[in-house]
């Protein structure tokens, strides 16, 4: 069986775009470091503990020491379990199961002091994605047997200390994005069912970020953060193989292409002592979904070019996540950290819900441990459970040859992260 994983990575779906279950909903990927895991990312733009504040929040250097790196693992192990209840498929007729599997997100950061208020740095991750990889048989196969989308994200920043209470920061964002999907042509003949269209195609696109740091109180701190959309042109090949490959100009390879949108952030986080042992943290985020109406493959050679292949009509609704924090200082080595959060899907209801994105609103539970190994450096450990309810799909393509897949999705995801800091 084809297994789903997510790599470092976006989705797109059914010629378009799409995600599974990654970790943050949609397919936006917060495992940006794993200091904040412990916390569900609570307090994420006003923490700044260590070098990862810059793609949280650039301001956030000004509080770190002359130079620190910060490089992190997260694994995160999806479970996406279809039951099928009536789905109209044609030809197909198979089943799949857990369409869920172990992968790695890195990260790495490097912030920079030039003089005491001045701070420079760069970070690397990747903000969205998603890998999903069902049997070629399975009733939805003319929906999406295989979506893989990875997203490169290379993050310079500058930060500057306007005073003791304020200090700013900005970054622009250098973005490559990498798309393979694959699927059935059709469900009306065993021929079409056994012949496959993949496209392949990449963009590369900048973005930037912008934030803010105020120190209210010796004790209190509160950021805002704010990241752009990034608009991606994807330009590549549309390859059909199979027995009914070349039969008609619509099943020939050429060159298509599609405009994708990702999609705004915004951050407002606080973090305050409650004495020398407890600190709690809190955060509300936002998320510009709604730049994901729908989303045209269209060829761009041969006799069809200019032809519009599929539509996705995602409608995707913005979203907002609400995540507060708890850190207990055991002592000067330990800090033991928890968190829970609930975060908002973009999708609006079962008939807009895509197989590569079998989505649904998700609440986080984590904990996790902090070791000052010295006074120059640290080690991150953390881990996260979230539930997913039970999720409903109705889709219905019937009118273009690809069926209707209705069931129920049996999900959660797991994280486990580490992260080294070290400061010289």
């Amino acid at each position: 069986m084809r297994k789903n994983r997510i790599a470092l990575l976006l989705s797109l779906g059914t010629f378009s775009l799409a995600s599974g279950a990654a970790s943050a909903a949609g397919f936006q990927l917060l495992e940006q470091n794993a200091s904040g895991l412990g916390n569900a990312y609570a307090g994420s733009a006003a923490v700044a503990e260590d070098a990862s504040t810059i793609y949280f929040n650039p301001a956030g250097m000004t509080q770190l020491q002359e130079r620190e790196l910060s490089v992190g693992l997260a694994a995160v192990r999806p479970s996406f379990k279809f039951k099928d209840k009536g789905s109209s498929s044609g030809f197909l007729t198979g089943d799949t199961s857990d369409a869920g599997d172990w992968a790695a997100l890195p990260n790495g950061y490097l912030s920079w002091a030039l003089n005491k208020d001045l701070y420079v740095g760069v970070g690397m991750g990747a903000p969205f994605g998603l890998v999903t990889e069902y049997d070629d048989d399975w009733v939805g196969a003319a929906h999406s047997i295989k979506f893989d989308i990875k997203t490169y994200n290379i993050n310079p920043s500058i930060a500057y200390r306007v005073n003791d209470k304020v200090s700013i920061g900005a970054g622009v964002s250098w973005q490559r994005m990498e798309a393979e999907y694959l699927r059935a042509a059709a469900v009306v003949s065993p021929a079409l069912t056994q012949t496959y269209a993949t496209l392949d195609a990449s963009s590369d696109a900048w973005g930037w970020n912008v934030g803010a740091l105020f120190n209210v109180s010796d004790a209190t701190k509160v950021g805002l953060s704010y990241r752009s959309s990034i608009k991606h042109k994807l330009e590549g090949d549309l390859k059909v193989k199979g027995l009914a490959a070349g039969a008609s100009a619509a099943l020939t390879t050429g060159k298509a292409e599609a405009d994708v949108e990702l999609p705004d952030t915004f951050i407002l986080s606080a973090t305050h002592k409650l004495d020398s042992r407890w600190e709690l943290l809190g955060d509300v985020s936002f998320t510009g979904w709604s730049s994901i109406k729908e989303v045209d493959i269209v060829r761009t050679s041969g006799s069809l070019s200019g032809t519009t292949v599929q539509t996705l009509e995602t409608e995707f609704k913005d979203t907002w996540r609400v995540a507060v924090g708890a850190n207990y200082q055991m002592n000067d080595a330990w800090k033991l950290k928890f968190g829970f959060a609930y975060d908002q899907t973009p999708v609006k209801d079962k008939e807009r819900r895509l197989v590569s994105l079998p989505d649904n609103d998700r609440t986080w539970f984590t904990v996790g441990a902090q070791w000052n190994m010295s006074k120059a450096s640290r080690l991150d450990l953390a881990a996260a459970y979230l539930y997913v309810p039970k999720t409903k799909i109705d889709n219905d393509q019937a009118a273009d040859g690809r069926g209707r897949v209705t069931g129920e999705y049996d999900s959660s995801v797991w994280i486990l992260g580490a992260q080294y800091s070290l400061a010289f």
